[in-house]
Order: structure tokens, then sequence, then C-alpha cells
């Protein structure tokens, strides 16, 4: 038998995660897991299980290969040839912390559903965070087991 969890049963807790010298999407991967609520043992598709993930040091994030230079991100402004593209070096430059929110928007579901937990998502340039008072769990990216990676 298949047991629900109710809206008044989900607890959230707090993650601290340090993205110096993490590669982007490796690091985006691990966020929408917590976000979405993947490693708890009550996790449910349609519902909002997930925990709040606050990433510091965005802006020594980094990217594997070319792709810093090379990769493109695409937009458009729902004008006729209104299509434009940047870079992450661009895009990196003028917002540090929009490289990692578009790799984890592009891992969870589209909708009301996605938009409300990528809310739980928390970026900060430097090392300084407001969220101290929610104690959060620090999450060590260089001890990751990939097999093991946030089973409590």
């Amino acid at each position: 038998m298949t047991k629900f969890v109710k809206k008044d049963q989900i607890s959230s807790s707090w993650y601290e995660i340090d993205a110096k010298n993490a590669v982007v999407g490796r690091l985006a991967t691990i966020i929408s897991k917590i976000i979405r609520g993947k490693n708890k043992n009550t996790y449910t598709p349609h519902m909002d299980h997930g925990d709040f993930v606050v990433v510091k040091n965005i802006e020594q994030v980094k990217f594997t290969g070319k792709k810093f230079q090379d990769k493109k991100y695409f937009k458009h402004t729902g004008h006729p040839g209104g299509i434009k593209e940047t870079t992450p070096e661009k895009l990196h430059e003028k917002k540090p912390s929009e490289v990692l929110k578009l790799a984890v928007k592009r891992m969870l579901p589209g909708g009301v559903l996605g938009r409300k937990q990528l809310t739980k998502l928390k970026i900060y340039s430097g090392n300084e965070h407001p969220h101290s008072s929610q104690n959060p769990k620090i999450i060590n990216l260089e001890k990751l087991n990939s097999k093991n990676l946030l089973r409590n």
C-alpha cells in the first residue's frame, strides 16, 4: 500500500552549499534533487516536498571545457526577429547567480510547481548570507559520494 504524505506533515529543512570551485552542472543536479525533495523517502512528484538551499561564493563557480565562452543561452523578446543570445561568461559578469539559477530551473518541472520550487533556492556572492538563523546543514561537495548523494 502506498502512503501519501499530507501537506501539514511536510517539513522543510535548510542546506548550505559552498560553490567555490564547483562545476555548474554537477552543482545544479545536487541542488535540484534537494529542492524537489528527491532526497527524502516521502517523495511524491506532484507535491512540493523540497528543502531550502543556500548557495554561497557563486562568483567562484566554474564550467568544464570551453563551455564558459562557447555555450549559448537564448531568449526571445516576443517580437519578430527578437531572439537574443548570450554566453555564460557575459551573464556571469552581469549576474553571477543567474548561471546557476538557469541550470537549476531547467532541471525542475515546468509550470506552477517548478516555479514554486525554484523560490527555495537562495544564491549569494561572497561568504555571508542572511539565513544563518535557520541553522542550515552544510553539504561538503568534495565528500559527496556519487552513489549515495543525499540519503538521510
